[in-house]
């Protein structure tokens, strides 16, 4: 079996070695056809670990553009062991620099007040009527536009900042079948100078 195809796949999931084999095996070589059951098992894995306790982790200061922008963000895990690893360190530094770029106003879709939700689908469903879409598909169409907007501004909706065919989401997914520990951001902050700060 190629080597180099298990180191790849290993990196790119997180998986262990022998899970890495199997996959391959299942899928007959198939690298990309490995790497989807992986993922699923990984996702499965992390569903499963999202239910333990999170009494470990760190709070991440990140200052951006000569002190313009500055992010605090709260990222726990279950074990002091894990929070000093290499690997969770980078990824809540990760996390700092995507929500400097990227300015998320809410951690996920559950938070968003409905207020402010249904503010915003008073404005997309006139835009839909004032391109004359039929009343039958205005709420398909209402329910994808919804989700985009999910996307723009929820963090773990968002497109992650290095890798854009992922969300913060998955990227946290992804961390938590690698790291083997429930990980959970907690809350963010993200100043602007002059424009104050906001806390999710």
């Amino acid at each position: 079996m190629n080597t180099e195809l298990i180191v790849k796949l290993r990196e790119k999931t997180g998986a262990g070695m022998v899970d890495v084999k199997n996959a391959l095996e299942e899928a007959g070589g198939d690298a990309v056809k490995a790497e989807e059951t992986l993922r699923k098992k990984g996702i499965a894995k992390a569903v499963k670990k999202a239910e333990r306790s999170t009494g470990e982790g760190v709070v991440h200061a990140y200052i951006h553009g000569g002190g313009k922008i500055g992010v605090l963000v709260e990222v726990l895990c279950e074990t002091d062991f894990v929070a000093r690893t290499e690997a969770f360190q980078s990824l809540v530094h990760d996390l700092a620099l995507h929500i400097a770029a990227m300015d998320p106003l809410y951690l996920s879709s559950e938070i968003v007040p409905p207020e402010v939700l249904e503010k915003e689908k008073e404005i997309l469903m006139g835009e839909l009527k004032a391109e004359g879409k039929p009343v039958e598909i205005i709420a398909k169409i209402l329910d994808g536009k919804v989700q985009k907007y999910y996307s723009e501004v929820c963090l773990l909706n968002q497109p992650y900042f290095k890798d854009d065919k992922k969300t913060v989401a998955e990227v946290m997914q992804e961390a938590v079948s690698k790291l083997g520990e429930n990980i959970q951001i907690s809350r963010f902050t993200r100043y602007v100078l002059s424009g104050g700060s906001r806390t999710c």
